[in-house]
């Protein structure tokens, strides 16, 4: 009996602005998971970082020219978006964040399935005029996505709030729970700051230097967090449009620049904090908590989902408000055998809901959804592949 030819794999186009941070770190997880099981993966996206290392991985790249902002670029950008839809022919868009989200869907216009990922929504970012149109953007771009892909629920019903309607899926972020580990052994803190004794109280914030990452407001905190625990110190890891602004206010802070890895900062930290003013689902928190440190975060979109309940009467505090950041970073230096509890809580909570495989076949099975279950059950993993039979 004749036997049809298997079906060829997907193709996935992946189409994002930022290439480094949170987001970049998303596209190069699915790129990775996707490759291996069997997708024939493409990204295009700016130079930089992610180009660098989708291409290490295997990907197909296509330098994509977008800034980050929308302005006069926009209409090039739309036309860099179609030529490169039209020379790799995907089967799925996958459009990252707002500018992709943005320039993808006006080239596509649902022709394609698209999936749109906002990794936090652009209209929270702005204010006035800008932010009232990013919304009314928001609600008529929604069309063109058929699927709005959120990372976390809340991120998800601020959307609806706003009155965005689109077909919904959530899938919170994960992270690479062996990469991101306790350290193996003692960490020599002086080789990250030279001088830096073994029982000297350090804080570490891990994000890009931006209004958005709040890192003012912790400079803020600081002021008084120096006066209650003497000798703390304070690493700001990233670098930003900020950077400038902040290294002026002083206040022996270490401002490190961009790192090319992360993970010995979080080994090295006694308490990581990152007091954003809005989020989808932050990756730097479930980072620090992988490598079995306790956080202190701020109470917005995708915090209290990524915090097991142990957490949340220690870690949260209101965005925006530098007294009550003091006053959680001042107790948890006070008190080392709370710390290490929680950052043992923090790291089984990644491990059981948070790892990154969870959230890659979670997005296969989005893909499923869109494609229909006899193609993607050929490419997916082996856990998606019992749940399209379950």
């Amino acid at each position: 009996m004749h036997q049809p030819s298997p079906a060829p794999a997907p193709r996935v186009l992946h189409l994002t602005q930022p290439v480094d941070g949170g987001v970049a770190r998303v596209v190069a997880e699915l790129t990775r998971a996707q490759l291996a099981a069997g997708w024939e993966v493409v990204v295009a996206c700016p130079e930089g970082a992610l180009a660098r290392e989708v291409t290490a991985l295997g990907a197909g790249l296509h330098l994509w020219r977008a800034t980050r902002a929308p302005g006069r670029s926009l209409p090039g950008e739309v036309r860099g978006a179609v030529r490169v839809i039209d020379t790799v022919r995907p089967d799925v868009v996958h459009a990252h964040s707002a500018k992709a989200g943005l320039a993808g869907r006006l080239a596509v216009r649902g022709r394609i399935p698209t999936v749109f990922q906002p990794h936090a929504w652009s209209f929270e970012a702005v204010g006035g005029v800008t932010a009232a149109l990013a919304l009314r953007w928001e609600r008529f771009g929604a069309r063109w996505a058929a699927r709005t892909l959120c990372v976390s629920g809340a991120e998800r019903d601020t959307g609806a709030a706003a009155g965005i309607t689109a077909r919904w899926s959530v899938v919170p972020n994960g992270v690479d729970t062996d990469r991101f580990s306790p350290a193996p052994a003692p960490v020599s803190r002086a080789a990250l700051l030279p001088g830096l004794g073994p029982d000297t109280p350090l804080v570490v914030c891990v994000g890009r230097l931006c209004r958005q990452k709040g890192q003012d407001d912790l400079l803020t905190a600081w002021e008084t967090v120096r006066r209650r625990v003497p000798g703390a110190r304070l690493a700001l890891v990233g670098d930003g449009p900020d950077r400038a602004r902040l290294a002026a206010r002083g206040g022996q802070v270490l401002f490190t620049g961009a790192v090319a890895d992360p993970v010995p900062w979080y080994r090295a930290a006694d308490l990581v904090v990152l007091p954003s003013r809005w989020e989808g689902m932050a990756l730097a928190p479930l980072e620090a908590m992988a490598c079995g440190r306790p956080v202190v975060v701020t109470d917005v979109d995708g915090a209290r989902e990524a915090l097991p309940p142990a957490l949340a009467a220690h870690a949260l505090v209101p965005p925006g408000d530098p007294a009550a950041l003091a006053r959680a970073l001042t107790a948890l230096l006070a008190d080392r055998r709370l710390r290490d509890d929680l950052g043992a809580r923090g790291r089984a909570h990644i491990r059981s809901a948070h790892d990154v495989r969870h959230m890659t076949e979670a997005v296969a099975q989005v893909y499923g959804d869109l494609l229909g279950a006899g193609q993607a059950e050929r490419v997916a993993p082996p856990e998606y592949r019992e749940s399209i039979h379950s």
